[in-house]
C-alpha cells in the first residue's frame, strides 16, 4: 500500500463538520449544509450508511451532478465513509473521485484545517438476515460489483495493521472518523439485538468482533502514542458524547452534525 494511496489532502477547507448516518438522502443533506446552514469553505465527512450500492452507479452520477452547483458555489468538499449499508465497491474502487466529492478507502487518513483524520468504515447489520431473505438480494456477481443489492457480507470492519504502519510512519493522528465504535463506547447494548440474533446464530459474536476491531484501533494509536483527541461515529441512530482518557468521542444520530474543533478551539 503505497502513501499516495492514503492521505488526501484538502489544503482550502476553513472547516471540517461530521455528519452521521445519511441512508441515501445526499441532496436533503448538500441542502441543509450549504443553504439552510450557510456553511461555506468546509469539508463535510459522512461517517457511513451514505446510501451507495441500492441503486444503479449512474443513479449516484445524476445525484452528485444535481449537488455539483451547490457545493460549488459554497466552496464546500463531500466525502463518504464506508458504513454496512453500503457496497463496499464503491469505496474500494472508488468510481467517484470528483473534485466536489469522493468515497474513501478505508484507513484513508485526510489533513484539513491542521487537523490529521483516519477514517474507516464498515460495520455489522443487525438485520442482516431479513436482508438475505429479501427478493431484492442476490449473491455478489464479479463482473459487476456495481450491480443493486441490499446486503454486502464484506461488510464489516477489519483490523489492517500494516496500514496502521505506514501512517504511524508517516503522521500523528489527532481525529479518527469510523461507522462503528469502540466497545467502551455507547451504544453498549442494542434493544433489538437479541430479537434479531434468535435469527442469526453468528450474529452476536460478529457484533462483539465488530467493536473489538475498534478497540484494536485505538490501543494502536495509543499505546504508538498519537495526539488522539476526538473520534466520531454514527451507526447506532443516537446522540452521545463523553471525555475518555484524553479522547472526546462523539456518536452522532441521523443527519446530526458537529464540526472538529478547530487547533486554535481545542
Amino acid at each position: 500500500m503505497s502513501k499516495r494511496n492514503i492521505f488526501i489532502e484538502f489544503p482550502h477547507a476553513k472547516g471540517v463538520v461530521v455528519s452521521g448516518d445519511i441512508h441515501g438522502d445526499i441532496t436533503p443533506l448538500v441542502f441543509k449544509c450549504c443553504v439552510q446552514y450557510g456553511m461555506t469553505d468546509t469539508l463535510i465527512v459522512v461517517a457511513g450508511d451514505c446510501g451507495f450500492g441500492f441503486e444503479k452507479l449512474g443513479y449516484y452520477e445524476n445525484v452528485y451532478k444535481c449537488c455539483r452547483e451547490k457545493l460549488t458555489k459554497a466552496n464546500n468538499w463531500l466525502v463518504f465513509i464506508r458504513g454496512n449499508h453500503d457496497n463496499p465497491a464503491y469505496f474500494n474502487k472508488q468510481p467517484f473521485k470528483h473534485q466536489r466529492w469522493m468515497t474513501l478507502k478505508d484507513y484513508s487518513v485526510i489533513k484539513a484545517c491542521g487537523h490529521t483524520i483516519l477514517c474507516i468504515g464498515g460495520a455489522t447489520s443487525i438485520d442482516r438476515a431479513l436482508r438475505r431473505a429479501s427478493r431484492q438480494y442476490h449473491l455478489p456477481n464479479p463482473d459487476d460489483p456495481f450491480m443493486p443489492n441490499v446486503y454486502w457480507s464484506n461488510e464489516i470492519p477489519e483490523f489492517d495493521e500494516e496500514r496502521l504502519d505506514i501512517i504511524d510512519e508517516t503522521c500523528a493522528i489527532d481525529t479518527v472518523i469510523t461507522h462503528t465504535s469502540p466497545s467502551f463506547c455507547e451504544l453498549s447494548s442494542h434493544f433489538a439485538l437479541e430479537d434479531w440474533a434468535m435469527h442469526d446464530k453468528e450474529l452476536m459474536d460478529d457484533v462483539k468482533h465488530e467493536r473489538e476491531v475498534m478497540d484494536d484501533i485505538y490501543n494502536y494509536l495509543y499505546t504508538k502514542n498519537h495526539p488522539l483527541r476526538y473520534w466520531y461515529y454514527g451507526h447506532f441512530h443516537e446522540s452521545w458524547h463523553a471525555q475518555i482518557d484524553d479522547t472526546m468521542f462523539h456518536m452522532l444520530d441521523i443527519m446530526e452534525l458537529r464540526e472538529i474543533p478547530s487547533i486554535d478551539a481545542s
